[in-house]
């Protein structure tokens, strides 16, 4: 039997760190981040949809997709922004489908899907288990605020468009709380897969 868990946390909870030591224990993460960027390759699905959509002044001079251009376009308009998500998000979850799928007829032990907006996108039957990498939010404002150089407005501006990591905590099966030391991370890392028995 394969355990998939799902990944997520919220801006500036230090998601990557924990991401990044189960791919250092070698247990596959299916990243929807990485995904995301795959189906926009020239010659997907996605990216056709995606110029005929919005127009070839979403593409880099050698056609591949200027991310930037297309950001800017979308996060000034909430129509076009609902029209590229109606674009983007079948394809990427087709894909994390397909690639769990195939890691759990293999038998693997463990799958780890790394998806942002577990919550905000109501994903949970994707998964076996919730795994929140969790940080006090003052902690989680000062790192985005040191991280991004922005003011504390504009962090809490970003940090409110998601569900409070408070909330997401409470849903969780498990957390990690990542607001102390790496050291402290793994631990409490190792010490959930072994409860649910999986070998680090």
């Amino acid at each position: 039997m394969t355990l998939v868990i799902g990944l997520t946390g919220s801006i500036a909870t230090g998601k990557s760190t924990i991401s990044n030591m189960l791919i250092d224990w070698s247990f596959p993460v299916i990243d929807a981040d990485t995904i995301s960027r795959e189906v926009v390759q020239v010659g997907e699905e996605a990216y056709e949809q995606i110029v005929a959509t919005f127009g070839r002044q979403v593409l880099q001079e050698d056609g591949s997709l200027n991310r930037e251009a297309l950001g800017n376009i979308v996060f000034q308009d909430e129509s076009k922004r609902k029209k590229l998500n109606q674009i983007m998000h079948p394809k990427i979850r087709k894909r994390m489908l397909e690639r769990r799928d195939q890691y759990v007829s293999n038998n693997v032990e463990l799958v780890v899907m790394d998806i942002p907006l577990l919550f905000e996108s109501d994903l949970f039957h994707y998964v076996d288990k919730v795994l929140v990498v969790y940080v006090d939010p003052d902690i989680q404002l000062d790192r985005l605020t040191k991280r991004d150089e922005i003011s504390a407005e504009k962090a809490l501006e970003r940090i409110n468009a998601q569900i409070p990591i408070t909330e997401k905590k409470d849903l969780a099966d498990t957390i990690v709380n990542n607001g102390g030391s790496i050291k402290e991370s793994e631990d409490q890392l190792k010490d959930i897969l072994n409860t649910w028995g999986i070998e680090v």
